[in-house]
């Protein structure tokens, strides 16, 4: 009777080579074997060419990921630079979505926004329009198309007032606003031409920002007028 690797009897005849030892060695460790058949130009060659087709599949597995993601990443890359394929208001969601979190508050930041509009340079704003959401009008019976390469698009923004930055003053002004952003082609992609506006902030993000500036002041006097505008700009309704 056959013994086993593992010690035991067994009724099963084995062909496996056994090793000085009188254990068979497992079947599925040729690289262990040790008699003449691991020296066996066949039991080699066919090693090697399970060995070849793995890494055909695997390679063939990755060639195919790679070119996943990078599909992908093209479709992402066209949707956000605007690609005259995609809606043109997905470019003013992007845009005012971006502006509402404070990308136009710091000239780092700015850059995020400027694949979105033909301009490239803006005013010095001394203001920003504190917002508590804005709203880009889907309904094409409200916009005004003039070609297939340009047309008119309103945004509805509710307002809650205006921070002037020298003064470090809030004035309420709650109500709607409704701009009409002009969308165009340039260079194959949608691009906001006209009007300019001045930055638009959400409430909260506004909020948070007058507080860091408060934190990085290091004058009494100016603390306390951040502080005020803070507090102004947090009864904003």
């Amino acid at each position: 009777m056959l013994v086993s690797a593992r010690g035991k009897p067994s009724g099963i005849p084995s062909r496996t080579p056994h090793p000085p030892g009188g254990y068979p060695v497992p079947a599925f460790l040729p690289g262990e074997w040790t008699g003449s058949a691991a020296r066996s130009p066949h039991v080699l060659s066919q090693a090697r060419h399970l060995e070849d087709r793995r890494k055909r599949i695997l390679r063939a597995w990755q060639l195919l990921l790679a070119l996943s993601m990078s599909l992908l990443m093209v479709a992402e890359v066209q949707a956000q630079s605007g690609g005259l394929t995609h809606d043109p208001t997905e470019i003013l969601k992007r845009y005012f979505t971006l502006d509402s979190k404070g990308a136009r508050l710091e000239s780092l930041s700015y850059e995020t926004v400027a694949p979105y509009v033909a301009w490239k340079d803006e005013p010095v704003w001394g203001h920003a329009v504190v917002i508590e959401d804005f709203k880009v009008i889907n309904e094409t019976s409200q916009w005004e198309i003039v070609n297939n390469l340009e047309v008119v698009i309103p945004v509805e923004f509710k307002v809650l007032g205006l921070v002037y930055y020298e003064k470090a003053i809030f004035i309420p002004e709650p109500g709607p606003e409704v701009v009409r952003v002009r969308v165009k082609a340039v260079r194959n992609r949608w691009r906001i031409v006209e009007p300019v506006l001045p930055p638009h902030i959400g409430h909260k993000r506004m909020i948070n920002h007058v507080r860091q500036a408060w934190l990085d002041e290091t004058d009494l006097a100016k603390r306390e007028q951040l502080d005020a505008l803070r507090e102004a700009i947090r009864k904003a309704k």
